[in-house]
């Protein structure tokens, strides 16, 4: 088993609850047995310890996978995970459980970080430079926070120190344009107290670096469509300025465990294996490759975006697609993605094997991946391939860390900016998704070269598309549909699945799940029901 960095390695939750529970006790009745304000901040290692637990509150997997249900990629067809079917049904009020768990799982990452930036200068035990490097990590982690909890909810509570119980019960909210200046604020204080990933020891490899901070900069500029600033910070990455970045030589390859911290990770959940994983696949996978039943599948609308290899859409004239054989000669990124029917299977032992979903097909009498309606197979006839981790442990279960921000982001998220200034021409493209499609596998000119016959608006829907294909299933695109402003239009009627369906509906393309966006309210989730009955001065968003 190889050796992980010693960020996760030991997340000792039991010395922070303990802090959070006593840590108001007087000096001369602190108990001695137990940790307090005044005994706990004597060493980096307890530092350490709280600071490891705000990274390990930053993101879950279930949050991370599940939130492509929530967009028109995926179809939560079982159950009702992390609030997702029913967000996406858009029947659900200001008391699903989703909102508050999103809500309290944030704020206790906020309160992690306040906590060990009101005490580490207690520690007298180690350098200045220590504690002011986990002073930033620290910050990072809050604004990260912060601007999550902003992008879902809008105006929300801006903590920039750990309250007292009265101002939390009485705190208001702060607008959202606020506390994005807060974020943004904070990231550009600590982006010159940071290691770049190449100064960071092996051992520390998945600590938050100045290019992770810069990144996620430019990520919520670009969610404030501030194009000019996001075209400065994707340079200043792209140049080398705060760290090594390249896209990765390959695009399945970035996903599996021999290639972890590759050139294009900029920012991941870390997992360790046996000690802290991840087992999403177990309801995601192939039911004949150790999965047990499929949870999340995606829609047909997914694989419809997928280009042909001539760079075409598949509705285009001369495309060339042909929906008997409707996988063949598509966007490599396709099959690094998702699984359809006669996919062909790599598995862990080197051998492959085909998966057999088409009704009526499979060579033999148990056929555990075919579509069938109200069973334990993909409600959509399509499986997840990408993240699945050819080293997983029972249950599929696996310790392999998951990129929160990658290189292609950076690289897709200045194409973008360069667009709407309308500065799109062919040496951006070049370096952008050309190369991202070069990489992709891409090989046909008409695919790789810039059609400068293409207006802004059409261009625009390029670069729209290339997000959509290159970060499928990566819990990226309902935060791209939200900002674009499109949910109404992509998110409203049926999410399909393959053509196994009722032949006189929808061309025989299956009817998976009835989706309802409401823009007048949809935009911004409800603040949770119990935060306000707890405390009335939080006022409701729109239409809830």
């Amino acid at each position: 088993m190889k050796m992980k960095n010693r960020i996760l390695n030991k997340l000792f939750l039991v010395p922070l609850a303990a802090l959070m529970i006593v840590g108001c006790e007087p000096l001369d009745l602190a108990p001695e047995n137990q940790f307090t304000d005044s005994n706990y901040w004597t060493s980096i290692e307890n530092a350490s310890t709280v600071l490891n637990t705000a990274y390990s509150q930053m993101q879950n997997s279930n949050y991370f996978f599940y939130n492509e249900g929530l967009s028109d990629n995926a179809y939560n067809g079982r159950g009702d995970v992390a609030g997702v079917a029913s967000i996406a049904a858009g029947i659900y009020d200001p008391s699903l459980a989703r909102l508050k768990d999103e809500w309290n799982s944030r704020y206790a990452g906020i309160k992690t970080c306040n906590l060990l930036l009101q005490n580490i200068d207690r520690v007298s035990t180690s350098d200045v430079e220590t504690i002011e490097r986990f002073k930033a990590e620290a910050r990072f982690l809050r604004a990260f926070q912060h601007f999550q909890l902003t992008t879902w909810f809008g105006n929300i509570p801006l903590l920039d120190h750990d309250p007292s119980l009265e101002e939390a019960t009485s705190i208001t909210r702060t607008s959202h344009a606020q506390v994005v200046e807060f974020v943004l604020n904070e990231l550009d204080d600590i982006i010159e107290i940071l290691p770049t990933n190449s100064q960071y020891a092996p051992q520390d490899r998945g600590r938050v670096t100045s290019g992770a901070a810069l990144a996620l900069k430019a990520r919520v500029l670009l969610y404030e469509e501030r194009w000019d600033e996001v075209v400065e910070a994707t340079e200043q990455l792209m140049n080398g300025q705060y760290g090594d970045y390249s896209l990765f030589n390959s695009y399945s390859g970035i996903f599996l465990p021999q290639n972890e911290y590759n050139s294009e990770d900029i920012l991941s959940i870390q997992y360790v294996p046996q000690d802290r994983m991840w087992g999403e696949f177990f309801d995601m996978a192939p039911l004949s490759v150790g999965a047990r039943l499929n949870a999340l599948a995606p829609t047909q609308e997914l694989v419809d975006s997928y280009l042909m290899l001539n760079g075409h859409k598949i509705n285009d004239q001369d495309s060339g697609y042909d929906e008997q054989n409707p996988y063949v000669n598509r966007d490599p990124r396709l099959t690094g993605t998702v699984v359809y029917h006669l996919y062909d299977w790599e598995n862990e032992d080197g051998t492959s094997s085909t998966i057999y979903i088409k009704p009526g097909t499979f060579p033999g009498d148990d056929a555990p991946d075919e579509y069938v309606p109200g069973s334990s197979a993909s409600p959509t006839g399509y499986y997840t391939r990408k993240y699945f981790d050819p080293q997983h442990l029972s249950s599929l279960q696996s310790g392999l860390n998951l990129m929160l921000i990658r290189y292609a982001d950076v690289l897709l998220m200045y194409a973008e900016a360069k667009n709407e200034l309308g500065q799109l021409d062919s040496s951006v493209w070049d370096i952008t998704i050309g190369a991202l499609r070069e990489r992709a596998g891409f090989t046909d000119a008409l695919a790789l070269n810039f059609d400068s016959s293409l207006n802004q608006a059409q261009l625009r829907d390029v670069v729209r598309n290339e997000r959509r294909s290159e970060f499928a299933m990566e819990g990226l695109r309902i935060f791209d549909i939200r900002r674009w402003k499109i949910a109404e239009d992509v998110l409203n009627g049926w999410a399909h699945g393959a053509q196994y369906g009722i032949e006189s509906q929808d061309n025989g393309y299956i009817r998976a799940n009835l989706r309802t966006f409401d823009p007048g309210k949809h935009y911004l989730w409800p603040i949770p029901r119990d935060e306000r009955l707890i405390n009335s001065n939080l006022t409701q968003n729109p239409g809830w």
